[in-house]
């Protein structure tokens, strides 16, 4: 029996849910918390009405014990959740502990397209709130029968769960697309089993972004391409395929010792090839699966070289931007290899020499990788360093673009780390003049909905 079928789960029941009276009350509960709440999740009693606070988690609690019937797949984490939020509010609203309902959620067992899940947590929200404050989600599972397919058959990747939104609170009115279980305030650190990335907002930013861009480089796309852009179902699909490929590869290939998933200081730019790595390997993923026949193949290609290209180095800060970084070098590298012009105040690509270009600087990093578990950590760095400044101009004040006198080679890592810059890569003349153009637009993408 698929979840689908479960009894009590009546299809497009659950989509209801987002304007019924208990949910509203659940939301309006959680904002008007959320100005008592210090930057770990806590009360702080002597600043704010404790009283007041413990009665609007109790508001929190009625409404998810009256919604839970709907969400009978979420029986076991409905119930620890309940019980979480009444300990929490019990012991005084101190840091919370939400790690027992945290271990009962398992939205990767449920990954039937439509599925619906009630979702509450204290947790921080990556590109949006940086506190753990307590928020609530409605999300609708996204899953594709042919992406599914292919997940099942050649990309194996069971934590994997892409979800659309369908009501949030305001941690999430912002940039951040993923709900992650690391982002949750626990007394411990689990075994993670699952990881949730909004494919419709992240289909929604870049069909807005990439339009605006499109028009004013007056960059010609393909057909196909065009059509991408104009149709948020292709978009989502486009982007699942490409997600699960590159969720999956930050774990495997020739990865230095320490992988990326492990917490740890070190210059951005590693960051930035690691992340750059895993969309490459999707990049090149979907040109295998384009030559055997698969329809929407050819369209991940678009989506990974027009969003890390054009997008990637614009959003954000320039603070340790990795993505940004990486869409700098991306873009970088097609342009010397005369893949990419900007020439007559016009951009183009060769797209049909782009699979080829593209999968030759996913090679130069797969070789950095490779040769690193012969090389000291430090050496490692200088050489991942050695790689991006090739093709990435670093700012003329850099220590580290002096040359290796000019560092403290003989002193512990983090003084290199110490050493880079905030904006170790500034923009080029070619983005700042774009981000006079879209900057706008990006910023009009914080909270977009499909």
């Amino acid at each position: 029996m698929t979840l689908s079928e479960m009894p009590g789960l009546v299809a497009g029941a659950e989509r209801a849910t987002a304007g019924t009276p208990a949910w509203l009350a659940l939301k309006d509960a959680v904002e008007q918390l959320r100005p008592s709440l210090s930057p770990d999740g806590s009360v702080d009693a002597a600043a704010h009405d404790l009283a007041a606070a413990q009665a609007l988690v109790a508001r929190v609690v009625a409404s998810v014990e009256e919604l839970a019937p709907a969400y009978p797949h979420d029986a076991d984490y409905l119930t620890a959740l309940v019980a979480d939020l009444r300990r929490w509010s019990d012991e005084g609203l101190g840091k919370p502990d939400f790690l027992d309902s945290l271990l009962a959620f398992h939205p990767e067992s449920a990954r039937d397209d439509g599925v619906e899940h009630l979702v509450v947590f204290p947790m921080y929200t990556q590109n949006g709130n940086p506190d753990r404050h307590l928020e609530a989600l409605l999300v609708r599972v996204f899953w594709p029968s042919w992406v599914a397919e292919l997940e099942t058959t050649r990309y194996g990747n069971p934590m994997f769960v892409p979800v659309t939104f369908v009501d949030f609170t305001a941690g999430y009115d912002t940039n951040s697309a993923v709900l992650f279980p690391e982002t949750v305030s626990v007394r411990e650190i689990p075994r993670f089993t699952w990881g949730a990335i909004f494919c419709d907002r992240e289909a929604a930013r870049f069909r807005r972004v990439i339009s605006a861009a499109v028009e004013t480089t007056r960059l010609e796309l393909p057909d196909d391409a065009a059509a991408l852009l104009a149709d948020q179902q292709l978009a989502q699909e486009t982007f699942v395929l490409w997600d699960v490929i590159h969720d999956r590869t930050h774990m495997r290939g020739d990865l230095p010792f320490d992988p990326f998933m492990i917490k740890q200081r070190m210059p951005f730019w590693l960051y930035a090839l690691e992340e750059l790595r895993c969309d490459l390997t999707a990049f090149r993923a979907a040109v295998e699966l384009e030559r055997e026949g698969v329809a929407g193949a050819r369209l991940a290609q678009y989506a990974i070289v027009l969003d890390r290209g054009l997008r990637f180095p614009l959003a954000g800060s320039r603070v340790r931007n990795y993505d940004g970084l990486g869409g700098q070098l991306l873009f970088a590298f097609l342009h010397r290899r005369r893949v990419l012009n900007w020439t007559d105040s016009r951009l183009s690509i060769d797209w049909e020499a782009l699979p080829e270009v593209v999968i030759a600087l996913l090679e130069q990093i797969e070789d950095l990788y490779w040769r690193s578990i012969d090389r000291p950590k430090v050496s490692h760095w200088l050489a991942a360093y050695d790689l991006v400044t090739t093709y990435v101009e670093p700012h003329p004040a850099s220590r580290w673009a002096q040359g290796r006198a000019a560092l403290p080679l003989d002193g512990p890592p983090k003084e290199l780390t110490n050493a880079v810059m905030a904006d170790e890569f500034p923009l080029s003349m070619f983005f700042e003049a774009l981000s006079k153009k879209i900057g706008p637009v990006i910023e009009s993408t914080a909270g977009i909905r499909a």
